[in-house]
């Protein structure tokens, strides 16, 4: 920001308050990870304290942005944008635009997941999954969410992908589908998406390098997920005998669709038999160029002023798009739109249920934006209950 602010000690005392919040943050994290994955024994009354106080430190050192929010009307970018070129994206992808499929086989072997100890959850006990992402182009350590519910023998499991941006495991109170998916008897996992959480980049705010470094932001993450998930898929199905579901809001969404969509190559057993998909779209440069976000980022702007053109997008973002044919057999499929959907955009979404010819009684369109759609799903649960009785035939 230019020094020219009347409010400077505002501002320094802002920033100190921050940095407080993040070494406290920092330090419930580092007692956490010895609580739940560290060589000795933790009795459940101490693990759950710790887990209490770990959101409760990350809780305060999120809720720390509201200290900046006056400096949100002065021209300042919203993201640190590392736009490529035509020509770095050719060097790094161009091998790829034939068929993306090489570039998220699962990995042989599989790497070596450490579970961690348990804690109560609403409905009944969550753990966290912890292993090396196989991607070459990330390498970092994924982090996975299980919520598992009690007293039901071999549960059927669903890998549920958050939004861009959203940091599920580190605020309290954030309004999605899990606890409902729980209650109906299903064993969530729920991975960190690269750049998100404890993943987060240096000096970047979680989700921020799939905004700000296009086109290889995008294809780093899509990628990337693609090999997690089926890491992820391969526990599931060594864990539980139960169907195995994928799905998401958004972003999460997005990747469920180009997993079930690449995993037609893969074994039979690390295919989804059913999908959940809450906010889709059909092509992903409707959301990364046309939908509501890069209007807040500005990021498209940057795109052309790189040189892209959209006809040298497309062949870049198209990658992760899905077939126009189904991934695995329609009826096993429900799809939840918005049908004032701009970040999404509803028509991009409603077109590839139309073509995936989709039964009816899979397909929700309620009359809600894209941030309003999950809150609604928490009173009208009709969607996950339909989703829900899908898996069950598959028994």
């Amino acid at each position: 920001m230019p020094r020219r602010f009347e409010d400077t000690r505002h501002l320094s005392g802002a920033l100190v308050r921050f940095e407080e919040a993040l070494a406290r943050s920092r330090a419930m994290e580092a007692a956490w990870e010895t609580t739940f994955f560290g060589p000795d024994e933790v009795g459940l009354v101490q693990r759950a304290a710790i887990e209490a106080a770990r959101l409760d430190a990350r809780q305060a050192l999120n809720g720390q942005r509201a200290s900046f929010v006056r400096y949100v009307v002065r021209d300042i970018p919203r993201v640190r944008l590392e736009t490529q070129t035509p020509a770095v994206a050719e060097a790094l992808y161009g091998h790829a635009l034939g068929g993306i499929g090489p570039l998220i086989a699962p990995p042989s072997p599989m790497p070596e997941i450490a579970v961690s100890r348990a804690v109560p959850g609403t409905h009944g006990r969550d753990y966290w999954l912890r292993f090396k992402s196989p991607s070459a182009r990330l390498g970092d350590m994924v982090t996975a969410r299980v919520h598992e519910p009690l007293d039901i023998a071999n549960p059927p499991t669903i890998i549920l992908g958050h939004g861009v941006c959203i940091e599920f495991d580190h605020w309290r109170g954030l309004v999605d589908e899990t606890d409902e998916l729980v209650a109906l008897g299903f064993r969530v996992i729920r991975p960190e998406a690269p750049w998100h959480g404890r993943r987060a980049a240096v000096n970047a705010f979680g989700g921020e390098p799939i905004i700000a470094r296009f086109p290889t932001g995008p294809l780093d993450a899509f990628t990337g997920a693609a090999q997690e998930w089926a890491v992820l898929a391969d526990w599931a199905r060594r864990t539980s005998t139960g169907p195995l579901a994928m799905g998401g809001t958004s972003l999460g969404a997005q990747m469920a669709q180009l997993v079930a969509d690449q995993s037609r190559a893969w074994p039979e057993r690390l295919r989804p038999q059913a999908l959940l998909l809450i906010t889709h779209c059909g092509q992903i440069a409707e959301a990364v160029l046309h939908g509501a976000l890069p209007e807040i980022f500005g990021s498209a702007a940057d795109v052309f002023a790189k040189g892209w053109t959209p006809e040298t997008i497309q062949p870049y973002v198209g990658l992760l798009d899905p077939a126009r044919s189904p991934p695995i057999d329609r009826t096993c499929i429900v799809s939840v739109l918005g049908r004032y959907d701009r970040v999404t955009p509803f028509a991009s979404g409603e077109s590839l249920v139309r073509d995936w010819d989709l039964p009816p009684e899979n397909v929700f369109i309620l009359e809600r934006g894209h941030f309003s759609v999950p809150m609604t799903l928490i009173r009208n649960q009709a969607p996950l209950e339909r989703f829900a009785a899908v898996v069950r035939g598959l028994r």
